[in-house]
């Protein structure tokens, strides 16, 4: 009797190990989505509601874009365990030649935009050859990026701003979808639209989890896959349902939406994302298979600058000017979004989904903040120590998967 007594007891410990490690394993995956469900319940409680009304949630992601659009660059370059401090310089400067070239010399608003582009490709060309060929830290190349074209922006724009851009130019950040379905008070075409990325999306996690069977990948169990499905179609169809309440999706989600998605199959289905984890995760052993990662290393930053400039235009197209002070402090706010989802410090670690989380981390943090009326120095000190708490975390995650 004591004998199987004992054997029940140790069957029941063994038991609880398991679940004890599931919910760990199942926190650590998602520790961020969990945090930024848990910030945008407590703002929701703060501000009265605030938080989640249709307008609140549609200046979320206008106030908030470029933080995304950057971050989405600086995740390959944090992928090669380099970093970008000039990002927000350039994000003035490109605003500045974009003012002057509109404003000051009425220049047609999608030539600026190819120019300013071509400005951001080739400061990004800029960085990366002193980063890739000359073996320069990327901390030292970008400081100094971030010195001399703050210091341009400045001679550019004389220290004033210009404005107004033409209302072609601010559709970028104020337009919206048109309803082509009138005669309701919700935006339907956005509805419809909303319906149909959800069930794309539940019906590509299936394919997922299909294919991943078939290579006999490891799974979780069925229950837990249908509850992230029926979570990732209701969070999709309730957040379409805010717009459509106020006035559909923003042109700027869309143009967010399309670099998500090419992103994603960039790093996830493509020769170059492999290349560029494999550099991050051991670049010797990257070289010694043949990668050129002193080009790879090189086309990064490319991406990285005209990321950058496609931020400024971003911002100066929702300020309507463009202004010496621009960008300043998005340097900081991008790669927090980046180390905050779930990127490594030292390379080779990072998803894009991380990065979107840890881009609304930031957005939420800034919004709820602002709303409640939290003054500035107290916002980059929040800030600040959510930084750490995410980098002592991978450190933590890191060890312990190590240990296991």
């Amino acid at each position: 009797m004591d004998t199987t007594k004992n054997e029940t007891k140790i069957k029941e410990k063994v038991k609880g190990n398991r679940i004890l490690d599931t919910v760990i394993d199942i926190f650590s995956k998602y520790s961020m989505v969990f945090i930024l469900i848990i910030l945008m319940i407590m703002f929701q409680l703060l501000t009265d509601g605030i938080i989640f009304r249709p307008l609140n949630v549609t200046n979320l992601i206008l106030q908030n874009a470029y933080v995304l659009v950057l971050a989405l660059g600086m995740l390959l370059v944090v992928l090669l365990g380099n970093v970008d401090l000039s990002v927000g310089s350039v994000v003035a400067f490109v605003g500045a030649i974009a003012g002057v070239l509109m404003v000051n010399n009425d220049v047609n608003p999608l030539i600026t935009v190819l120019i300013s582009l071509a400005v951001g490709a080739i400061i990004g060309a800029w960085n990366g050859y002193f980063i890739a060929y000359l073996s320069i830290p990327s901390f030292v190349v970008t400081l100094g990026g971030l010195l001399m074209f703050r210091g341009l922006t400045q001679i550019i724009l004389g220290g004033q701003s210009l404005a107004p851009f033409p209302e072609s130019f601010q559709f970028l950040s104020s337009g919206y979808l048109p309803d082509f379905i009138t005669g309701t008070n919700m935006h339907v075409t956005s509805l419809i639209i909303g319906a149909i990325l959800s069930v794309a999306a539940v019906i590509s996690m299936f394919r997922i989890r299909k294919k991943r069977s078939e290579n006999l990948y490891e799974t979780e169990s069925f229950g837990f896959f249908i509850l992230k499905a029926i979570v990732l179609f209701v969070t999709v169809m309730a957040f379409t349902w805010l717009l459509a309440s106020y006035r559909g999706y923003p042109i700027l989600l869309i143009v967010l939406g399309i670099l998500t998605v090419v992103y994603s199959f960039i790093t996830r289905k493509t020769t170059i994302g492999r290349r560029i984890y494999a550099t991050g995760g051991n670049r010797k052993a990257a070289e010694l298979s043949g990668i050129n990662t002193n080009k790879l290393e090189f086309w990064v930053f490319v991406n990285m600058g005209i990321m950058s400039a496609l931020a400024g235009l971003i911002l100066a197209s929702r300020l309507n000017a463009a202004t010496p002070q621009a960008g300043e402090g998005f340097e900081l706010d991008a790669l927090a979004a980046v180390y905050i989802g779930g990127a490594s410090t030292s390379g080779g670690i990072g998803t894009v989904l991380g990065t979107i989380v840890g881009a609304l981390i930031m957005g939420v943090l800034n919004n709820g903040m602002s709303i409640m009326g939290i003054g500035v120095d107290w916002q980059s000190a929040i800030k600040g120590l959510i930084l750490i708490f995410a980098v002592v975390f991978d450190v933590w995650n890191r060890k312990r998967k190590l240990q296991a």
